[in-house]
């Protein structure tokens, strides 16, 4: 008889080879079917909404591996929470304006020669979003993201654009905004400014360049300073001590009498070869108020001024720092203070105007060679070296340096009624994960100038302000105008709609008629766009049931000075709280080595091409596996070890599934209390998982879930549990209690197992659910179940197994000479007699020690299952010891363990005796026949 056609093998049709390249459409297409999204929507929630609100990804290009880590991570979270018992609606987004997107189209109309309006331009570019819309929702889509992807944002839709002009007049409204003449970073290549947010810092090398100012009231002292910007020397107004250092008059052997800081002139006297250095006095730097110096560029024919600031520092330079109110920050503050001109003789293009005289014409670039010749021709150039330091760089021009340039922009004031306090007071009412990004937004947030929210660009939401006479009209009926053209005909109604057919008939300000007003031609930096999509998505009603602020952002770590910054500030403005109740934040992607990815370095990761190869889950379980907070490492050996650890989860579920293919849990469920100790233990096991799991699920630590999972799977079901349970699922008879408490355990660990699966294996386990058995009220989607709620930790019960887990550990450490020596003699073809190559075939004595006798007490036959041998002797002892030999008797063809009863039916000569009762009970119900066909 064949045996093998007696057992109760594996049945289901849940494949071992996953497919999931051309699977995961097949449910992502069921899914629409059911209109899975709105069902989850739909769904009981007791614990009410939790909504994670999407910060908008720029629409231009494939997405990468950055965008597939945070989508993904997004719809893990609403996955999580809507199984949890919360409904978690997931509104998708775009940022659609700004200067990438114009430079792109810019570029298309110059390479087919065509010419351009800026209507013409704004036309384009709204299509190539959108373009990159449809193409980018498609990628997110197959990457099994869930949402409400035939309804998302866009900022260049109509009513938000007018949402977010709302939002900006309403700042202005509260006096928030102001124009004004300050230094701003400049970027010369696109011929705009841009906030201090958009600039990225990287090494630069510049020309450091020591330069002497003569006194006018003592001539022939020079004070010296030091500046990496010699392209700003003309437009030098002011030399700024600090009024409590010290500073010393010297006189050099090869520059003459100089004044500079104590602290600094050993470093100045070597970088300059002053040669000999006799100090003659020492002088407070608040003695040098009011000095006037002439500027070192005689065609300028200008003094320069002391001024005082405690700005100055001890650690570069001469501790005398050249000020230009019209290039810096500080300068511009001093000069303020002290009623000096905002001199910026550069313009839009980095170009010097006739304000910088003779060097009219010359680029920044250019001027940073011509000014130190000119310098070192009129006797006032010390010294100068080339100098590596952190510098801001246009993201865009590509990596061009960026200028200090003052020009007149509108600007949100950090400090009007208490906005930057009010900021950093918000940021203590959020919770922060990592809990240390708390001091990355706080150190943003208190450092942070006055917000430069003008760009001289055409693609963006205009600053939709009037102008009589010059002077911005601030009144209520032209913003509610301006905001109506805009909601009505979008952008474009405001571009071509003359200010009389804006605003009421006979609308005057000041005197003067709106036919004769102007326009404003700048637009709103686009972090003000998407800084204002709390307010135009969560509180616009366009998307009902949404509420403000939002339970969750979740972004790249770089928006700490980006979208959770500008986010925070505009809340802050307008309601005095933040936009957000916590704030998760993901680390960068690199490679395998922990270098940064990019293309020409040839080591990026296309998410489509993983997807393509592995499946979408997979690249799903690359995110689930990794501790996102920190920078993220992929590449082809990460991918291989997560396309292994899958198919080991692949297999535990196939294995649990397979097993319950003749299980009814409407029928055949065995009660919690008769379940055989064997099934009780792993059922308390799978409890304390399901606490882990939610537990770090909660705390968004979901490589911590996964770990737990795949720990659980790996360790206590494939390795122990699952084993054990062969022989009583596969020879019993298919209705034994002991095979009925097994699939009864088994069905409540795959049903959690695959529900806490969900959230990142979405397709697999949602594939998983539709093989588990049937019971009534089971969801038609995994995606639409309840969390799994932890069952009874049976502390006592769990000790007896780790007894008996210790004895089995002992067992197979004596069992595993004796399978290396079997092996050896198989390859020596010698003689295997009194070998063993399995447990099935051992004999284990076993010596207990005094807690073990105690634990194991009267647990013989539990013991020998779990050991899985033919044949246990247990005695008590001093300590815990194994003895291992072959068993006595023949191998059992349907158990396939050594017993000394085989034979013993004449009719099944070659089984045991129970396995002869059991066959014989399948004949006789008509299962198989006398020969063994089924």
């Amino acid at each position: 008889m064949d045996y093998s056609k007696t057992l109760n093998l594996p049945q289901t049709e849940f494949p071992m080879r996953a497919d999931l390249p051309s699977r995961e459409p097949l449910f992502q297409a069921r899914w629409k079917s059911l209109d899975l999204y709105q069902k989850s929507l739909d769904k009981p929630a007791p614990k009410g909404q939790f909504l994670l609100h999407d910060g908008p990804p720029y629409s231009n290009g494939n997405i990468h591996l950055g965008h597939a880590l945070n989508k993904t991570l997004k719809d893990i979270v609403t996955r999580y929470k809507t199984m949890a018992g919360y409904q978690s609606p997931y509104v998708p987004g775009w940022d659609n304006h700004g200067l990438p997107i114009e430079v792109q189209v810019m570029k298309e109309f110059r390479e087919k020669k065509e010419s351009w309006t800026p209507d013409t331009l704004r036309a384009r570019c709204r299509t190539y979003a959108a373009e990159w819309v449809a193409t980018q929702k498609t990628q997110f889509q197959r990457l099994g993201i869930r949402g409400d992807w035939d309804n998302p944002y866009l900022t260049m839709a109509p009513a938000f654009e007018a949402k977010i002009v709302e939002t900006f007049l309403e700042m202005a409204r509260k006096g928030y905004v102001y124009r004004g003449l300050k230094p701003v970073l400049w970027d010369s290549a696109n011929e705009t400014a841009l906030a201090n947010t958009e600039a990225e810092y990287k090494d630069h090398v510049s020309p450091a360049i020591y330069v002497g100012f003569e006194s006018l009231a003592e001539p022939g002292l020079r004070a010296v300073i030091w500046t990496t910007t010699p392209w700003t020397i003309p437009a030098n107004l002011a030399l700024a001590f600090h009024p409590d250092f010290d500073y010393v008059v010297v006189e050099t052997e090869n520059a003459g009498k100089l004044v500079l800081l104590g602290e600094l002139l050993e470093a100045t006297a070597t970088a300059c070869n002053l040669g000999a250095v006799t100090v003659l006095e020492t002088r407070k730097g608040a003695s040098f108020e009011g000095a006037r110096f002439r500027h070192p560029l005689p065609e300028l024919d200008r003094d320069s001024v002391g001024v005082l600031a405690t700005y100055v520092t001890t650690d570069t330079g001469t501790g005398i720092v050249h000020t230009a109110p019209g290039h810096g920050a500080d300068d511009y503050v001093t000069g303020m203070k002290y009623g000096l001109p905002v001199l910026s003789p550069v313009d839009g293009r980095g170009r010097y105007t006739d304000e910088a005289g003779p060097f009219v014409g010359l680029s920044t670039d250019e001027a940073n060679k011509a000014i130190p010749e000119r310098l070192a021709e009129v006797g006032a150039l010390l010294g100068s070296y080339n100098f590596t330091h952190s510098y801001p760089h246009s993201p865009r021009a590509p990596y061009k340096p960026l200028l200090f340039r003052a020009t007149v922009q509108w600007f949100v004031s950090v400090e009007h009624d208490g906005l930057r306090q009010k900021a950093l007071d918000g940021i203590k009412n959020v919770a922060w994960y990592p809990a240390q990004a708390e001091n990355r937004i706080t150190a943003a947030v208190a450092g942070r100038p006055d917000w430069t929210v003008s760009r001289q660009r055409h693609w963006g939401v205009p600053i939709a302000l009037f102008y009589a006479n010059g002077e911005a009209v601030m009144d209520e009926v032209a913003f509610d105008a301006a905001v109506a053209v805009i909601r009505k005909d979008g952008v474009e109604g405001w571009y071509n709609t003359a200010p009389e057919a804006i605003l009421p008939e006979g609308f005057t300000y000041n005197g003067v008629a709106a036919k004769d007003f102007e326009k404003e031609k700048d637009v709103l930096d686009v972090w003000f766009d998407s800084g204002s999509t709390s307010f135009a998505v969560l509180d616009s009603g366009v998307w009902p049931g949404l509420r403000w602020p939002a339970d969750l952002y979740l972004e790249g770590s770089d928006q700490h000075r980006g979208w959770f910054n500008s986010s925070l500030m505009i809340a802050s403005a307008l309601r005095g709280t933040p936009p957000y109740k916590a704030v998760v934040t993901n680390g960068f992607t690199v490679d395998e080595r922990g270098i940064k990815m990019s293309k020409s370095k040839g080591n990026t990761v296309d998410p489509l091409g993983v997807i393509d190869e592995l499946g979408a889950d997979v690249l799903r379980l690359w995110v689930g596996s990794i501790d996102f907070t920190e920078d993220t490492r992929l590449g082809k050996g990460i991918l291989e070890q997560l396309a292994d650890s899958y198919r080991k989860l692949r297999n535990t579920l196939r294995f649990l599934l397979g097993n319950l293919a003749d299980f009814n849990p409407d029928t055949d469920r065995v009660a919690a209390d008769a379940l055989d100790p064997l099934d009780a233990w792993i059922l308390s096991k799978l409890s304390g998982v399901v606490t882990d799991v939610t537990a770090a699920y909660d705390e968004y630590a979901f490589y911590k879930a996964t770990q737990a999972l795949i720990g659980f799977c790996n360790t206590e079901l494939s390795g122990f549990y699952l084993d054990v349970l062969k022989d009583r699922l596969y020879t019993l008879l298919p209705e034994d209690p002991k095979r009925r408490s097994s699939q009864t355990a088994m069905l409540e660990v795959a049903t959690a197992l695959i529900t806490m699966l969900a959230p990142v294996l979405v397709h697999t386990a949602d594939e998983a659910w539709e093989f588990l058995p049937s019971w009534e009220g089971k969801a038609e989607s995994v995606h639409l179940a309840d969390w799994p709620t932890p069952g009874t930790a049976e502390a006592a019960l769990e000790a007896r197994f780790e007894a008996i887990l210790a004895v089995r550990d002992a067992f197979n450490l004596k069992l595993e000479p004796f399978r290396e020596a079997l092996a050896a003699a198989r390859k020596a073809k010698e003689s295997t007699e009194g070998l063993i190559s399995k447990s099935t075939e051992a004999h284990a004595e076993v010596t207990l020690d005094a807690n073990l006798a105690a634990l194991l007490a009267g647990d013989d036959a539990l013991v020998a299952e779990c050991l899985m041998v033919a044949k246990l002797t247990l005695t008590s002892g001093d300590a815990l010891s194994v003895t291992v030999s072959p068993a006595p008797g023949k191998k059992c063809m349907r158990s396939w363990f050594i017993r000394e009863d085989v034979g013993s039916d004449p009719e099944f000569p070659e089984i045991s005796a129970p396995q002869a009762a059991i066959v014989r009970e399948l004949v006789r119900r008509g299962t198989i026949t006398p020969d063994g066909t089924v």
